[in-house]
């Protein structure tokens, strides 16, 4: 009996997630702490300097398949029909992944996305517990209200992980992120469709190995850890090419980095 698409999509990513833990993670044995499971592993978030991310690497085209390309997918910016979709794995509680959301990011929607060289799927992945949780879906439900990457950039900008997650933590966020309906925004943050939405982003990290973030897949090549900026750099342009598309942008002498809170808002509305 046949099985569905979505049967044979996570076969491909469970049966690749031995080759990919390998690349992202080398031989370290550690594992990410569940939300639901706060006491039975630790939770990590992966330095620059752990992964070597070389972009001649191996790329594992069925990995390239978790891309959804989705046109109305409010976590997502960049044209679906890109010929490079990054896949951001991440929790807002990561310091490396603030760092690349401030640092890397904006420099990238600016050069590729702007472009249409290059779409962003953002997964939200949550594994320092009960806040990261609430942060991923309070990002959620921001994005029922087009507001996900301007929610993004307010959870990301400097000292905003120190001052927690909680709800009214979370309204505030929204607010600065230009929810207009809290009253929904709160509804859906605590809601069953906000809690599913993340599990299945959070069981796809697990089945491909991830135990820390930031973890990148870009057109089925594993990046690991906030690399510097020509890292990803590299592996857009790379990628650009095998798909036939040769980047203007890559071109360029300018640095990639840019207005790190303007840049990641870009690609909120619809």
């Amino acid at each position: 009996m046949p099985k569905s698409d979505n049967s044979k999509k996570k076969n491909i990513a469970i049966g690749a997630g031995v080759a990919l833990a390998a690349l992202l993670l080398g031989a370290a044995s550690y594992g990410a702490t569940k939300p639901d499971e706060p006491s039975s592993v630790t939770a990590r978030e992966e330095s620059p300097a752990d992964v070597s991310a070389d972009p001649q690497a191996g790329v594992y085209p069925e990995l390239a398949e978790l891309a959804r390309r989705d046109a109305e997918d409010p976590l997502a910016q960049g044209r679906a029909d890109a010929p490079v979709v990054l896949i951001e794995y991440a929790d807002f509680k990561c310091g490396y992944c603030g760092k690349f959301a401030r640092d890397t990011e904006p420099g990238l929607v600016k050069k590729y996305v702007e472009d249409g060289t290059l779409r962003i799927e953002w997964r939200n992945f949550p594994i320092f517990g009960a806040d990261s949780e609430s942060a991923a879906r309070g990002a959620w439900a921001a994005g029922r209200q087009g507001r996900f990457w301007q929610f993004h950039a307010a959870a990301y900008a400097d000292g905003a992980k120190e001052k927690g997650f909680g709800g009214e933590r979370l309204k505030e966020l929204a607010k600065q992120a230009g929810v207009k309906d809290i009253g929904r925004f709160s509804e859906d943050a605590g809601g069953a469709e906000a809690r599913a939405a993340v599990k299945k982003d959070q069981e796809e990290a697990y089945g491909l190995g991830a135990t820390s973030t930031p973890s990148f897949l870009v057109n089925g090549r594993p990046i690991s850890g906030a690399q510097p900026d020509e890292v990803f750099g590299q592996a857009i342009e790379q990628a650009a090419k095998s798909a036939g598309k040769g980047t203007s942008a890559g071109k360029n002498k300018g640095t990639s980095e840019s207005d790190g809170e303007g840049a990641a808002g870009q690609g909120g509305d619809k």
